[in-house]
């Protein structure tokens, strides 16, 4: 989608015009991202002047829309770092066409999921308060020095990762090159010592994020809703694990769908056995975590615990249970097993898309199942049922802070070395 074409040309007068062409359909792109940002940042706007009033949040249900899509941000972020890792930790180079995607997603990701933390602030001016007033007993705060902590190692991973390619572009008369030359400083080399050195600091950087992906940041954040005894659905020593593991569903399936919808955009050759190998290793993923969500329910069905059974039923037996089995188990589940299994569909690369596609759309299902039921069923019998329901300032916020990070992406994969192409693959591969 950024086919870019820069021409730099020299005047008479020595000064240095740049020529920026882009395609028809990044044009497009862009102009329908930018108008959503704009429409949508209007409404951030009046979110950050009337306060909390715009949506329909309340004592009762505190969490809603902006909670539900920034722990399935998170989700995508971690699955994609994870991703990244099977290429640069295990050594796995039948995935190496989407490691530098796969960092940069990780990175536009966090930056959603934050963003959508902050909208859900009801002080968003205090947003620091848990960094300089570290309480080392809170979850949350632990929590929010691992996100930093994260996204400095997916910076320095991404930029050691595109190195040799930025050393490569720094070499061109084009703005890629410029910037390319902006940041190594303009005196980057590359050779066998180098190369080697690389390698080792991504192996190193990879190794130490796993444990930091897994443990500190989304099973981080499932730990920040298990720890909350007074929500049964949520109180059990699983929900982190899930956390994890849903993330390695959602981040394998964005990349696949971007990874396919990017090569059609651009006409370009897709690698068709590398998309065969992530639809199943995106649906082996998604049956681990059908599993542990079984197991899930099973025992707080059997616990008979009333809040809990409150939960399930309002899960999966109350008007808006189509959420439960038409978006997160059909849509998410039954179908793309179908599609990535039956012999007729399973080597189609516009099949395998629309199971991807799925998949994101049906753990979207599942961070708002994840995150809402729990809250309406109040914790004595004697409080009142929450009823919430985004509003369409939350839903038009929303749209903006997407917005927002697709625009991020877009002109990242247009400015850096983002995108690998086969040539770069067959090199790295010597």
């Amino acid at each position: 989608m950024s086919n870019l074409a820069v021409d730099l040309k020299q005047k008479s007068t020595s000064k240095t015009k740049i020529n920026v062409t882009v395609s028809k359909a990044f044009k497009i792109w862009i102009s329908a991202l930018t108008v959503a940002f704009l429409v949508g940042g209007y409404f951030i706007v009046e979110r950050f002047i009337t306060g909390l009033a715009a949506t329909n949040l309340s004592s009762i249900t505190p969490w809603g829309a902006w909670i539900a899509f920034y722990i399935f941000f998170v989700g995508l972020s971690a699955g994609s770092f994870l991703l990244s890792t099977l290429i640069y930790v295990f050594g796995m180079e039948e995935y190496e066409r989407v490691g530098k995607a796969a960092l940069f997603t990780a990175i536009v990701c966090m930056i959603v999921a934050l963003t959508f933390v902050l909208m859900d602030l009801g002080r968003p001016e205090r947003m620091l308060n848990a960094i300089i007033y570290w309480n080392v007993t809170s979850p949350l705060a632990w929590e929010v020095h691992f996100y930093l902590v994260y996204i400095g190692l997916l910076t320095v991973e991404l930029y050691i990762a595109m190195r040799e390619d930025l050393v490569r572009a720094a070499k061109t008369n084009s703005l890629k090159g410029f910037i390319a030359r902006f940041i190594t400083f303009n005196n980057a080399t590359i050779n066998a010592a180098t190369k080697k050195r690389d390698h080792m600091w991504m192996k190193i950087l990879g190794t130490i994020g796993i444990p930091l992906a897994i443990l500190g940041v989304h099973g981080g954040t499932g730990t920040i809703f298990a720890v909350v005894k007074a929500r049964p659905a949520w109180n059990t020593a699983l929900f982190p694990i899930i956390f994890v593991v849903s993330a390695m569903v959602s981040g394998t399936a964005l990349l696949l769908a971007m990874y396919i919808i990017k090569k059609k955009v651009q006409k370009q050759h897709i690698n068709q056995d590398m998309v065969v190998s992530l639809s199943k290793l995106m649906v082996g993923f998604l049956i681990i975590d059908l599993g542990l969500q079984f197991y899930e329910y099973l025992i707080g069905w059997y616990g008979l615990e009333a809040e809990h059974l409150d939960t399930l039923a309002t899960m999966m037996a109350s008007e808006k249970a189509w959420s439960f089995w038409i978006v997160q188990m059909f849509l998410g589940a039954v179908v793309p097993i179908t599609i990535v299994f039956w012999k007729k569909t399973s080597q189609n690369v516009n099949a395998l898309l629309a199971a991807a596609v799925l998949i994101v759309i049906g753990i979207i299902g599942v961070r708002f199942n994840i995150v809402l039921p729990p809250l309406v069923v109040p914790v004595f019998h004697e409080l009142p049922w929450g009823n919430y329901a985004p509003t369409i300032k939350e839903w038009m916020v929303s749209v903006g802070v997407v917005a927002m990070g697709l625009l991020i992406y877009s002109f990242g994969e247009l400015l850096l070395p983002i995108e690998e192409t086969s040539d770069e693959v067959n090199h790295h591969a010597k």
